[in-house]
């Protein structure tokens, strides 16, 4: 990022009138211009505050995004609690206005900024809200840094998926999605089944919060103490600023899908995806189905194996007796050494799953919850200790627990508190498989595995399990590639 530096060197200088006033106007080498308005020194961080300049005559027009009730020029429309839309307006000598001009535009290009974006718009996500957010928030930004977009609206389930596979990426700078997680998981899922995916995958994602969950935009967002927010999202967008980010690969023979946020199974799957008949609530659903879930507590027989992160190695047998080095991990007809590529697209992160050190935790589980980044939602921060790309994922386990307790954990969610308790075992690891069982109080039903907030795979007896699923309710292998993909970012 540019800042002003303490000792910057001035481009330009020219005596210039805004607002009635005439002030000089110096653009120093780090960025930043500086005027006086009512013997007030005035500065604008163009690297920070302004998304595009213009040219009308003798007048140089800045559009900017600066805290609400700063700077001068005229407002042009309110838009956050912190941050406004405004534009400042110099008129310059003639001789001198096409000179600004192209420095000021010159020093905007060198910035990385996207120039040209697709927009995909899920129209029926969340409370429906994406194509308003779109029109009202995200569009008037992008006109402001004047970047072209193609907009898409996303019309059934893998739409996004089958938009990503076949995209042209050569007419774009990034992907932006105006939805909640689940159409950044289904245009990642597109991009990795690519014969060219190692190209495909490099492509920046922007994700701008306007779905049920929004776990990926808030956790992007909370990261720099920002508001999750369709503004705050488009500005970092526009901005031009990436982030790497780990992808987990969930195989289960030949079957392959493409994981970015989160893997569940137990309680928090039940909720997760038994409260979608609730849908018309928003978030709020989640919430009081959790409740409902908590008072009729199911528990799950099952095992977790896993490989710990470098510093849990340990951890295992220190959180539980049950935990103990294990050999002879279930890969099933998984292949255990796992190749990078092959020629109808990404198979996953290039490990020898044998040689790995294992460890198991026996059930049964109330929950199992995986998550590779902070936030699974608005409201709920699961991994409070969750990085973008460290190569890892972090493991919420559930296995004891009063009811009134594990409502108590609940509210403790959305500070991250929860990981603290005693019935909570939380840590790191490498990779994992996930060896799910009958429910302990009926054999004849299973559950529910919930990846990114669709359905993996569906046990016997379970909420809507009559419906094809990808995966069928067995042993699931989970592996992590480190910094595969990339997201636009606020800058740290």
């Amino acid at each position: 990022m540019n800042t002003p530096s303490e000792n910057p060197s001035i481009i330009l200088s020219d005596d210039v009138t805004i607002a009635g006033n005439l002030t000089p106007l110096i653009f120093f080498s780090d960025g930043t211009l500086r005027w006086s308005n009512g013997g007030d020194e005035r500065r604008l961080i163009l690297e920070k505050e302004v998304l595009g300049v213009s040219i009308d005559g003798s007048r140089i027009i800045l559009r900017c995004v600066v805290e609400n009730g700063g700077g001068g020029g005229f407002l042009c429309c309110a838009t956050t609690e912190t941050l406004v839309r405004k534009s400042f307006v110099f008129q310059l000598p003639d001789d001198s206005v096409t000179v600004w001009f192209q420095k000021l535009r010159e020093f905007l290009d060198s910035l990385g900024r996207p120039k040209r974006l697709l927009v995909l718009v899920n129209p029926y996500g969340g409370q429906k809200a994406a194509l308003k957010i779109f029109v009202d928030i995200v569009k008037p930004l992008l006109k402001d840094a004047e970047t072209e977009f193609t907009l898409k609206e996303t019309r059934y389930q893998l739409h996004a998926k089958e938009i990503a596979s076949e995209l042209d990426l050569t007419k774009y700078d990034g992907i932006v999605c105006v939805s909640g997680d689940g159409v950044v998981v289904e245009v990642i899922n597109g991009l990795l089944q690519r014969d060219d995916w190692e190209t495909a995958i490099k492509i920046p994602l922007g994700v701008i919060p306007a779905g049920t969950g929004n776990g990926v935009a808030k956790s992007l967002l909370d990261l720099v103490g920002e508001p999750c927010s369709a503004f705050n999202a488009t500005l970092a967008i526009l901005r031009g600023h990436r982030r790497s980010l780990d992808v987990a690969t969930v195989s289960q023979g030949n079957t392959r899908f493409f994981s970015v946020l989160m893997l569940a199974w137990g309680l928090v799957a039940d909720i997760d995806i038994e409260s979608e008949k609730w849908r018309w609530m928003g978030s709020a659903r989640l919430d009081l189905y959790a409740v409902k879930r908590i008072l009729n507590l199911r528990k799950y027989n099952g095992r977790f194996h896993f490989v710990p992160a470098s510093g849990f190695e340990d951890y295992a047998e220190k959180m539980s007796q049950e935990a103990a080095s294990f050999q002879d991990v279930p890969f099933g007809s998984s292949s255990n050494t796992q190749t990078g590529a092959q020629e109808n697209g990404y198979v996953g992160p290039n490990l020898n799953l044998e040689k790995l050190n294992w460890r198991t935790i026996e059930g049964p589980f109330i929950s199992v919850w995986i998550h590779n980044v902070p936030w699974g939602s608005e409201d709920a921060m699961p991994a409070p200790d969750a990085k973008f790309s460290d190569g890892c994922v972090d493991v919420v386990i559930f296995k004891n627990g009063s009811k009134l307790g594990l409502l108590s954990l609940m509210t403790q969610l959305g500070n991250g508190n929860h990981v603290k308790s005693p019935h909570v075992l939380y840590f790191k690891v490498k990779a994992f498989v996930l060896e799910p069982g009958t429910r302990t109080d009926d054999p004849s039903k299973g559950g529910i595995i919930d990846c990114d907030g669709e359905v993996l795979a569906r046990g016997n007896g379970t909420y809507k399990c009559d419906e094809k699923s990808l995966m069928s309710y067995d042993k699931l292998v989970v592996t992590v590639d480190q910094a595969l993909a990339t997201l636009f970012s606020p800058p740290a």
